[in-house]
C-alpha cells in the first residue's frame, strides 16, 4: 500500500525552522520525502511524502512535534489563509489503496494528533463528517480567528480534540482527497483588485472553470500580485486551460504574465496533456512519449536481452 501525504505548514520564511521540519519527516523508514516547497509571501511550506500508512503516520507525528515546538500561530503572518501551524494534512491514494482506506487513515491519524498534542482536528473532503466541512475553505473561513468563534457551536465542534484552539498550534484539518495540482500565476502588477477580479472569474464557486479554487495573493518580495490556484481535477480543467483564462483576463486589464509556479509535484499525464493542449498537437498518442516506451521496453525486453540478464 502506497499513500501520499501533503502537509502544509505555516512557516515559509525561517530557513532553520524549515530544515528542522524536513529532518523530522525523514526519520521514519516507512516514508520518503519527495518535495519541499516554501514561499515567504504565503509564509507556508508544502511537503510531499509517500509511504506506507504506518510510515507516514510516524513521520507526520514527528512533524507535529517539531512544529509545535518552533511555530506559534498567534504571531504568524502570511498571505495564505491558515487556521494552524500544521494547517492541513491530506492523504491521497497512490497504489493498492482506495479513497476509503485514506478516509480511515485520516480518522485514525486525526484522533492521534488530538490525543497526543491536544490540537483540535476537523476532517475534510472525502473524510468530512458533515457536508459543510467537505470544502476546506468552509472550515478555514475567517482563518483561525473566525473559526474560534464558531468552534463552541454544536455544528462546528471539532471531530477530535477540544472545542478551543491549541494555544500556539491552533487547529488542523486532516482529510482524504484525490490528486490536486497547486498552480500559481504571477502578474506584472501590484494591483490586488485586478488579481481578485481574475481569481473570481477563474474559480468554480463564482461560476468559473470546473474544479478550480483560486485566491489573490500579494507577493511581499516583489511588486507583484499572484493568482494562486488549486486544480482539484486536472482531467476536467487542465493546467493550460486555467493559465489561458488567467492570461485572457489579465489582458483585459493590460497586464502581462510575469511567470508561473508549480507548487509541489504534479502527475506526468497532467503536464503532458497541458503541453499537448497548449501546442495544439493533433492526433497525439500516449505511446509517442519516449519515457513510456522505454519503460515498456524494460518491462518486456526482446528475447536476446532477456536471456542475457
Amino acid at each position: 500500500m502506497l499513500v501520499e501525504a501533503v502537509p502544509n505548514v505555516s512557516e515559509g520564511r525561517r530557513h532553520e525552522v524549515i530544515a528542522r521540519l524536513v529532518n523530522a519527516v525523514q526519520q521514519s523508514p516507512g516514508s520518503r520525502l519527495l518535495d519541499c516547497s516554501s514561499d515567504p509571501s504565503h509564509n507556508r511550506t508544502v511537503l510531499t511524502l509517500v509511504g506506507t500508512p504506518r510510515g507516514l503516520t510516524a513521520s507526520l507525528l514527528l512533524l507535529y512535534e517539531v512544529a509545535i515546538e518552533l511555530i506559534d500561530v498567534t504571531i504568524h503572518m502570511g498571505e495564505h489563509p491558515r487556521i494552524g501551524i500544521v494547517d492541513v494534512v491530506p492523504f491521497v491514494p497512490i497504489r493498492d489503496v482506495s479513497i476509503a482506506d485514506c478516509v480511515t487513515l485520516a480518522n485514525e491519524f486525526g484522533s492521534s494528533v488530538a490525543d497526543r498534542y491536544g490540537v483540535p482536528v476537523y476532517l475534510y473532503e472525502y473524510a468530512a463528517t458533515q457536508p459543510e466541512r467537505r470544502a476546506l475553505e468552509n472550515i478555514r473561513r475567517g482563518q483561525l480567528e473566525g473559526l474560534t468563534k464558531r468552534m463552541s457551536r454544536g455544528t462546528w465542534r471539532p471531530d477530535f480534540g477540544p472545542s478551543s484552539p491549541h494555544p500556539t498550534a491552533g487547529v488542523s484539518t486532516i482529510g482524504a482527497r484525490r490528486t490536486l495540482i497547486a498552480f500559481n500565476v504571477n502578474l506584472e502588477t501590484d494591483d490586488m483588485e485586478i488579481a481578485n477580479e481574475i481569481a473570481r472569474t477563474v474559480r468554480t464557486r463564482d461560476g468559473g472553470l470546473p474544479h478550480v479554487k483560486a485566491i489573490a495573493v500579494r507577493l511581499m518580495d516583489q511588486a507583484r500580485v499572484q493568482v494562486s490556484m488549486n486544480l482539484t481535477d486536472y482531467t476536467q480543467t487542465p493546467i493550460h486551460r486555467a493559465y489561458e483564462l488567467v492570461k485572457h483576463e489579465a489582458t483585459k486589464h493590460s497586464v502581462k504574465i510575469a511567470e508561473c509556479e508549480l507548487v509541489g509535484l504534479a502527475p506526468a499525464d497532467a503536464l503532458i496533456s497541458s503541453a499537448v493542449g497548449a501546442l495544439e498537437i493533433t492526433k497525439f498518442r500516449q505511446d509517442q512519449v519516449l519515457d513510456d516506451q522505454i519503460e515498456k521496453f524494460y518491462a518486456d525486453p526482446p528475447g536476446s536481452l532477456s536471456e542475457e540478464r
